[in-house]
């Protein structure tokens, strides 16, 4: 499902009139059928594609949370949808406007408010999983205020991380400047005042290599490591709401950070799954909800596996014990005897995720610290390595002025 922008004609009794229509349909055919049903005709079909200050403003933070809390205000007197549909009715800024475009479509068509609001796009998975999860136990509006938090904490996350970048970044970028920029020029001062012995000068271009190598690996690397951090960056803010890419990929193949992610994922997961059942939504669809509540592939694998082997008569605790949950997790797990110690045991584990998350977010941090700290250890030690040779090559030269005035 996405949303499709028509140019459609119609016959009226003036004349043909052309009307810019919206459509939130899966396909273009889909929306064909649709202006021939009205009596239209289709003159062009293009997908709705959001400015950059419009994707700016929708996936902040501030504008998610300000739609959250609009909708828990106005559905204590009425339904969420109803609630939504008199939030997007009564906005008046057109960028907002067009942000709400796909909720306004989706209510129209009789589309739930989950669904309304996936459809936006501006949500991350597990804060779609909480409302989801809220919803089918008929408790939205206490799911909201959870929502919120999530969003506010991993906000927080983000900033922490991304300061501790942004400084750690700025000290490796002016760094590798000099080395980049002062590279020719001190190399060339080598070679045109190189010793004239050939045992001196022999030791001393072997010197020189080195020092040219080793700048030469510091400054390549840097400009790798920096363009792909500015491709996942962008990568992810561009795919933001999919499930899976190639970038996605790539990082979750790095060891500490795929772990991170994967806790991420369980720990909203299970708290999904845990909330869905205190509200007594039926196990199998708590399972679905939960595999479609986050963008970890192994994570969404293993709620699908616990589901299918919960259909084929397997006891929920044996469909529940499986990887990649930890042998603690698993043992707790195992030991399940009725339904009713299922959501206790599942907020446990969510808890536990989210502890192992904060440790391997300061880990990160802090591997950061000591490797930022490595690379300008080398910058500086090699820089001081310049000087040893500037001063044999300057010896070399004092010696043979000496010897020419002898």
């Amino acid at each position: 499902m996405r949303q499709w922008i028509a140019e459609v004609a119609y016959e009226t009794t003036s004349g043909p009139k052309r009307i810019t229509e919206s459509y939130y349909m899966p396909s273009t055919d889909d929306v064909r059928q649709a202006i021939a049903k009205k009596g239209g005709y289709v003159l062009t079909i293009r997908p709705h594609e959001r400015s950059p200050v419009e994707r700016l403003l929708a996936r902040s933070s501030w504008w998610q949370i300000q739609l959250l809390r609009g909708i828990q205000f106005r559905s204590t007197s009425t339904s969420s949808g109803v609630a939504l549909w008199k939030i997007i009715q009564s906005e008046t800024n057109p960028r907002r406007q067009n942000i709400l475009a796909p909720a306004r479509e989706a209510l129209a068509r009789g589309m739930g408010v989950i669904d309304a609001l996936r459809a936006l796009r501006i949500f991350d998975h597990g804060t779609l999983a909480i409302l989801a999860a809220s919803e089918r136990a008929n408790k939205l509006q206490e799911g909201i205020p959870h929502a919120i938090h999530s969003i506010s904490q991993k906000k927080k996350n983000m900033r922490a991380i991304g300061g501790t970048m942004a400084w750690l970044g700025f000290d490796v970028i002016t760094i590798t400047q000099s080395l980049f920029w002062g590279r020719t020029m001190v190399l060339k001062w080598f070679q045109d005042n190189a010793p004239t012995e050939p045992e001196e000068q022999e030791k001393y271009e072997r010197v020189v290599g080195n020092l040219s190598l080793t700048w030469d690996i510091l400054i390549y690397s840097c400009f790798a490591l920096g363009g792909f951090m500015v491709w996942c960056i962008i990568s992810f803010w561009i795919n933001k709401g999919k499930t899976d890419w190639p970038t996605a990929r790539a990082v979750r193949k790095i060891p500490l950070i795929g772990g991170y992610l994967r806790d991420l994922g369980f720990s909203d997961s299970m708290g999904a799954a845990a909330r869905m059942l205190r509200g007594l939504v039926p196990i199998g669809d708590a399972l679905i909800q939960s595999a479609e509540a986050t963008t970890v592939p192994d994570v969404a694998d293993y709620w699908r596996s616990a589901n299918e082997e919960l259909r084929r008569g397997v006891n929920l605790g044996a469909a529940l014990d499986r990887p990649p949950l930890t042998r603690s997790e698993r043992l707790e797990i195992a030991s399940l005897s009725d339904l009713a110690q299922v959501a206790t045991v599942m907020e446990s584990i969510a808890e536990l995720r989210t502890g192992a998350a904060k440790t391997k977010h300061s880990l990160i941090v802090w591997i950061a610290f000591l490797l930022t700290g490595v690379y300008l250890a080398i910058a500086f030690g090699s820089a001081i390595y310049a000087l040893t040779v500037m001063n044999m090559s300057m010896d070399s030269m004092m010696g043979g002025l000496m010897q020419g005035a002898m």
